[in-house]
């Protein structure tokens, strides 16, 4: 799994927040994917990379500027594991 981090801006309100969280989702096959207006990032869970400048294309489509993007794997941190 793959945990994608990118810095959004333009984001004032939690509307923002649905309108590049649904951009993301219907351009990708995502496991989650939740905004922060506050913290002026979306944090996109996926099992398969996304393209860089087709990430920023879908939520620059809504009006938002894409700052940066970073990718770090991502291992899901459950109960019982150690």
């Amino acid at each position: 799994m793959l945990k994608i981090t990118v810095r959004v801006n333009g984001m004032m309100c939690g509307m923002c927040e649905s309108h590049v969280n649904d951009a993301v989702r219907k351009a990708f096959p995502v496991k989650k994917v939740t905004s922060s207006y506050g913290r002026g990032e979306t944090v996109i869970l996926t099992e398969h990379d996304i393209d860089e400048a087709a990430l920023r294309s879908a939520i620059g489509a809504t009006g938002y500027e894409v700052q940066a993007v970073s990718k770090e794997p991502y291992e899901k941190k459950g109960l019982f594991r150690r």
